[in-house]
């Protein structure tokens, strides 16, 4: 946790600009992935997880295939799950930001909801009764269309004081307890402040770092994959 703070410390105002500049772009490109891509008739379509986050997910400073949602569509394939996993990720963006492209995010058959969202919330010293507001919002949304909830926990910079950074990283604990969802308790644990485990800024895994986040993310996203998966990993027991 303390190297953590240190390489954001670090890494704050690379980080921010970064993402900041950056946000546009991933915007654009999702925008015109999605006008371009042919409707697939709906009996065709496979159910979804969708990753829910900032730059963290949408895997910045790697290639596509590097990012933490792509290595969890690779084992997914691999161990035989027939889903479809959607990046909704944006880098630069807040807790607010993802509340607002909620719907858009949500929009098909979505059994799963990966909520990486926070770490930017932190960065810019945002209210944290605010972020675990929006937060909470974004999951009772999900659970009225019956979609399981996985939050992943963050940590704040040090620069705003122990008492922020205390609230900040017991703000994901308590929701998850508040909401009965299930928690990975640090998105980034074995991974934080390991230079080796990062792109230069410190603050991005690269692509060592990233496996090792999807190898973590995986022992808490599987037992919900394993509830409610397709009829072929149940026994044949019919598809909800």
């Amino acid at each position: 946790m303390r190297s953590w703070s240190r390489a954001i410390l670090v890494g704050v105002t690379l980080t921010t600009l970064s993402c900041s500049q950056n946000e546009p772009a991933v915007a654009r490109a999702s925008s015109t992935a999605d006008a371009a891509a042919p409707v697939a008739p709906a009996a065709a379509r496979r159910p979804r997880i969708v990753f829910l986050g900032d730059s963290l997910t949408a895997g910045y400073g790697l290639d596509i295939e590097q990012s933490v949602p792509s290595l969890v569509q690779k084992r997914l394939d691999a161990e035989g799950y027939t889903y479809d996993v959607v990046n909704a990720g944006v880098s630069g963006d807040t807790s607010a930001g993802g509340l607002r492209r909620l719907d858009w995010s949500l929009d098909g058959d979505v059994r799963v909801l990966v909520l990486e969202l926070g770490a930017n919330d932190g960065l810019r010293g945002l209210p944290v009764a605010d972020m675990k507001k929006n937060l909470k919002t974004i999951i009772s949304a999900a659970r009225k269309r019956g979609i399981e909830v996985l939050l992943t926990g963050m940590e704040a910079p040090p620069n705003y004081g122990e008492a922020y950074t205390s609230e900040f990283r017991r703000a994901f604990r308590d929701l998850a307890g508040e909401e009965h969802v299930a928690f990975m308790p640090f998105y980034l644990y074995q991974v934080a402040g390991i230079p080796t485990l990062n792109i230069a800024d410190g603050m991005h895994p690269n692509p060592a770092g990233s496996r090792i986040v999807e190898a973590n993310l995986w022992r808490s996203l599987k037992p919900l994959l394993q509830a409610g998966a397709p009829a072929a990993r149940r026994g044949g027991v019919q598809d909800r």
